[in-house]
């Protein structure tokens, strides 16, 4: 009985999809609950699991194809038998294969063949030994290590380069190499573009003394891991807390615009910018204005691991009324960030550098750190916009302010 594969269900916001990665070929044997296939969308990339046991019949839609929501991907042959394998595999690995179909028990190996084997990931029962009476030895052992690294990986892995990885060239090479967008970038720079054509964007900027937050987190940061089962203090959850309590005081900055209707929004779904293998990407704290500094940290934490993974789901990256972005991670000192649309806004952090201050009438140093809202003229005013970053200018040069609420 052959069962469809079918592609997931897609939101509304993303019209189709494309077939990154067929994790099966055709006669493959297949296990329920198993990854067969990857489908990329702008947003993240969303895996399809067998739904039956059996074998992996004919594929309908090839790698590259574009498919959309609930569109027939291929089909399973339930209960089918498992095709053997193709005579093109690796000498090595095929005589490897042979004592293992006979349906042997642990074979007799060399303690030294049996820890060279674990050491390398290589299951020693299929290991075809050459000492007396069918023993592997070490040098079968090593043979079949040789074997394994020569041979091309049978199934692509997971967390494979992303497609469009810039090539590395060798020196003197007058060379090109063309490749294709991922979605992810392609729907990046569409919407980059929309933001700059579609938007009256300024950017207006300051700069904060990060004395008082990193001296609170220097104080603290032991007792709050402690605390917190292992979730770390950084500088990110002062921000999100300073950022949420400028948005209660500046609606507007939390809002969008609809057409000819500006829309308030009563919460605030912060979008943090996170960087991956396939690019940056923003998931979205919900409701940041009720969460504590651990649960803003251990949120992006968690975000920042899924995204590593390529894990992020849909819903966790849709969304959000507010985005902060953190270009001082890899060294920026100013950048005037673009804001994702429908969103009116984006905060850019950035850099934290000791420099000389003038401070009640003395030069000292002090740790700073410049900040960058850009922002939608048409619905923000400058005065509007200047004093938000202002008030979070205040409440991280004074946390005390973020706990009494002034």
């Amino acid at each position: 009985m052959a069962i469809e594969i079918k592609a997931p269900t897609f939101p509304e916001s993303v019209a189709d999809g494309t077939v990154a990665t067929w994790h099966k070929k055709p006669g493959d044997a297949v296990k329920r609950d198993e990854l067969i296939v990857d489908i990329e969308t702008d947003k993240v990339v969303l895996e399809v699991l067998a739904t039956a046991d059996g074998v992996l019949g004919a594929i309908v839609k090839n790698e590259g194809d574009t498919v959309l929501s609930d569109e027939v991907l291929g089909s399973i042959v339930e209960g089918g038998a498992a095709a053997a394998a193709p005579a093109v595999a690796a000498p090595a690995a095929a005589q490897a294969a042979a004592p293992a179909a006979e349906g042997e028990d642990d074979p007799v190996a060399a303690p030294a063949a049996r820890k060279l084997a674990e050491e390398n990931g290589i299951n020693i029962a299929s290991v075809a030994g050459t000492g007396k009476g069918g023993r592997v030895t070490k040098e079968d052992v090593v043979a079949a290590v040789a074997a394994k690294k020569a041979a091309p990986a049978a199934a692509p892995a997971k967390a494979a380069a992303p497609a469009a990885a810039a090539p590395v060239f060798a020196a003197g090479d007058r060379v090109e190499k063309r490749v294709p967008m991922t979605r992810l970038r392609a729907k990046v720079a569409e919407r980059l573009v929309e933001a700059q054509s579609n938007m009256a964007m300024l950017t207006t900027f300051n700069e904060v003394d990060m004395t008082e937050v990193m001296a609170l987190r220097s104080k603290y940061k032991d007792l709050f891991e402690k605390s917190h089962n292992g979730v770390r203090l950084g500088f990110m959850s002062f921000f999100v807390k300073a950022a949420t309590e400028a948005l209660k005081r500046f609606p507007a900055v939390n809002a969008s615009i609809d057409g000819s209707d500006i829309v308030y929004h009563g919460y605030a779904d912060v979008g943090v910018a996170v960087s991956s293998d396939r690019g940056l990407v923003v998931p979205v704290l919900r409701n940041a204005e009720l969460m504590s500094l651990a649960e803003i940290e251990g949120g992006i934490a968690t975000f920042g691991k899924k995204a590593r993974d390529g894990k992020l789901s849909m819903e966790e990256m849709t969304g959000g009324t507010f985005t902060i972005t953190n270009g001082g991670t890899f060294g920026s000192m100013m950048s005037t960030p673009i804001v994702n649309p429908p969103q009116a806004a984006i905060l850019g952090m950035h850099n934290i550098l000791q420099r000389p201050m003038a401070i009640n009438g003395q030069v000292v140093i002090r740790p700073m750190m410049y900040l960058a809202l850009s922002y939608d003229h048409r619905l923000i005013d400058g005065k509007e916009a200047v004093t938000f970053l202002v008030t979070i200018k205040n409440l991280l040069e004074d946390p005390a302010r973020l706990l009494l609420d002034i």
